[in-house]
């Protein structure tokens, strides 16, 4: 009987090594594939990798940004702020290496294979089983949500791993009677990363300290209190910085916000349940995705979470709450994860992956209950266990072979600006014109790719003049342009976004437009009668000019007496209550009586209701032809 008992002790032990083996060589495949191809897969390199990696570089060369401000807290880019963590941490990689695009993708990976590998620490320590801990490693490197954001140089690459170690040293503390200066520095320190490594963390790194109350018991108070203490004061730069540039942090959030003072804060509380709830909307996390087609670091359409991710942590939220629901360290997770989704339900858009970044990371915690569970179960258990495995690979392998297909698409290679190096910046360094101008419309500030793949060329910054948003270029120039129009241009080459062109004949002038001149005929292609409130519609509107002097076109986005297309919001009895929302700028010069289509983009206004929608023409700094007698068109829209 003992001769049978140890025969299938080391069957059962031979069957476990064999499974372990198995699982390693998994994942040393799946890590090879995180550094594959990490310098062509996205393809080509999108505007903000470029902000960071040119930032990244200069503070690695100067101590200082694009704008010579030296060591700078935040970084100015673009009309925003960037976070300083992860471009002080690629500086550090620039100064060994040298400005790279290489290199600056494989951090990302990097940042993504260790959070992987720390979440599997973690589910190794919990569970006190490494198997357990290798399918929770493996798990987070096959998530695409995960993988995704590792492949991309943004800020939000290092998070995961930050919210990660975080949760590693939350998880020792949470073992410990008394917290000791090594506990409160190591979670103070967590907590700094976390709030000032990406956006979110500005609010969810406080709320993230509160959650420490779920460890409060009488031996751990005084800890707790010293964690707080010390993490408040890692937040004093943050706050000289604040006080210094009121504003400079809060500018962006006001735009992709819904929050309006003048809501009442019932109804800003009924936007955020449903904003709150629809991130948590499971049909878009384990099946369509993020709905931003514009996301870059998302494959459009394809799930951010595995089907069997979802299943185990379901089931590991049942046991949880079970087994569990009094231990403090699993009600800190689910707190956690909870508070996860906050940052992101405060603006417009749902289930937007980056603002979302530490959901994954605690949906992957919540499976490690169950994973332990049926591991150390019977039969019926393992083979349960082996069935999710199975589907975690084989949809695992779909995800990585879709992200491989989608190197070439062209959404991609035009989100990612591919062409830019060949079509437009060569031919712009092999022609004699110096210097070479940058003319950037208001919403694309491609003057950064030029400074940046002109560093990896070794051609200095001198060599280009950047223009002011309402200044044309001078006759005979060299001009690289984002600007959607080219009124005086010579083309040489366009790729994408961006176009490399010879300025043709002298500047033109553009003066305020007579009264009499202010007047159009305008006819709705389309109309749109509901739309979702902070929504976007697109409305064609057919323009016609009814005076006797040509209308010009606009040359620069930020030019003055652009003759545009543009719309109010008045409520249902005609009084106005947003003056200012689209504009679509004339494109070319408009003679009397003739005719142009164009299209407006309006945005719908945050807050419910039945509005009138008034489209009207105007010249900017001049007025708005209705003012001057001309007919405007009013249609009902109502606001859900």
């Amino acid at each position: 009987m003992n001769q049978h008992a140890n025969n299938r002790s080391l069957i059962l032990a031979t069957v476990h090594d064999r499974r372990s083996l198995l699982l390693l060589l998994i994942t040393i495949a799946v890590i090879a594939i995180y550094f594959a191809r990490v310098e062509r897969n996205p393809p080509g390199y999108y505007i903000d990798e470029s902000s960071i990696s040119y930032n990244a570089y200069t503070i690695s060369q100067t101590g200082g940004d694009e704008f010579g401000i030296p060591w700078p807290l935040y970084f100015r880019s673009f009309g925003d702020y960037k976070n300083p963590v992860y471009i002080y941490l690629l500086a550090g990689v620039y100064r060994i290496t040298g400005p790279s695009i290489l290199a600056a993708r494989l951090l990302s990976a990097l940042c993504g294979l260790l959070a992987a590998l720390a979440l599997g620490l973690l589910a190794t320590r919990i569970s006190e089983r490494r198997e357990v801990g290798m399918l929770v490693a493996l798990m987070a490197l096959l998530t695409p949500w995960l993988f995704e954001m590792s492949r991309v140089v943004l800020e939000v690459a290092l998070y995961p791993l930050i919210v990660a170690l975080f949760l590693l040293c939350a998880h020792y503390a949470s073992t410990k009677k008394f917290w000791r200066w090594r506990e409160v520095v190591s979670l103070a320190m967590t907590l700094a990363l976390l709030t000032y490594t990406y956006s979110i963390g500005r609010l969810i790194g406080p709320l993230f300290a509160l959650g420490l109350i779920f460890f409060a018991s009488r031996g751990r108070r005084a800890g707790v209190l010293k964690t707080w203490a010390l993490y408040a004061v890692t937040l004093l730069p943050l706050v000289l910085f604040h006080r210094r540039n009121p504003g400079a942090l809060s500018a962006r959030f006001s735009i992709i916000t819904y929050l309006e003072p003048s809501y009442t804060s019932a109804a800003n509380l009924r936007e955020f349940a449903r904003h709150y709830l629809g991130n948590l909307n499971p049909w878009r996390l384990f099946v369509t995705g993020d709905p931003n087609f514009e996301q870059i670091a998302h494959i459009y359409g394809f799930p951010l979470l595995l089907a069997a991710t979802g299943l185990m942590a379901i089931a590991g939220l049942a046991l949880i709450l079970r087994y569990h629901r009094g231990e403090g360290w699993w009600r800190f997770v689910v707190y956690c994860l909870l508070i996860s989704v906050v940052p992101a339900s405060l603006t417009t858009e749902y289930v937007h992956m980056l603002r979302l970044a530490p959901v994954p990371v605690f949906i992957i915690v919540l499976t490690i209950p169950v994973i332990k569970w049926l591991s150390v179960r019977t039969d019926l258990g393992k083979t349960l266990l082996t069935l999710l495995l199975l589907l975690m690979l084989g949809q695992g392998a779909i995800f990585l072979w879709k992200f491989e297909k989608s190197a070439n698409s062209a959404r991609r290679l035009r989100q990612f600006d591919h062409g830019y190096p060949e079509r437009i910046l060569t031919p712009a360094l092999g022609m004699t014109q110096r210097p070479v101008y940058l003319a950037d419309a208001l919403a694309i500030p491609g003057y950064i790719q030029a400074y940046w793949h002109s560093t990896l060329r070794g051609v200095p910054i001198a060599s280009f003049v950047r223009l002011a948003p309402n200044e044309a270029a001078p006759d005979g120039a060299l001009v690289i342009t984002t600007e959607e129009n080219c009124p005086r241009c010579r083309i040489i080459s366009t790729s994408e976004f961006y176009t490399l062109y010879v300025a043709s004949g002298p500047v033109i002038k553009h003066e305020p437009l007579p009264d009499s001149a202010l007047r159009a005929n305008l006819t709705l292609i389309n109309v749109v009668s509901v739309l979702p409130a902070g929504g976007k519609v697109d409305f064609m509107v057919l323009v016609k000019n009814e005076s006797n002097i040509v209308w010009p076109a606009r040359e620069r986005s930020g030019g003055s007496f652009q003759v545009s297309a543009g719309n109010h919001w008045l409520d249902h009895n005609g009084n106005m209550v947003i003056n200012d929302d689209g504009r679509a700028a004339l494109l070319q010069d408009l003679p009397p009586a003739q005719e142009v289509l164009l299209k407006l983009t309006v945005n719908a206004p945050k807050k419910p209701g039945s509005y009138l929608l008034e489209i009207d023409m105007l010249q900017e700094g001049v007025a708005w032809f209705g003012t001057r007698g001309s007919p405007t068109v009013r249609i009902p829209v109502k606001v859900e």
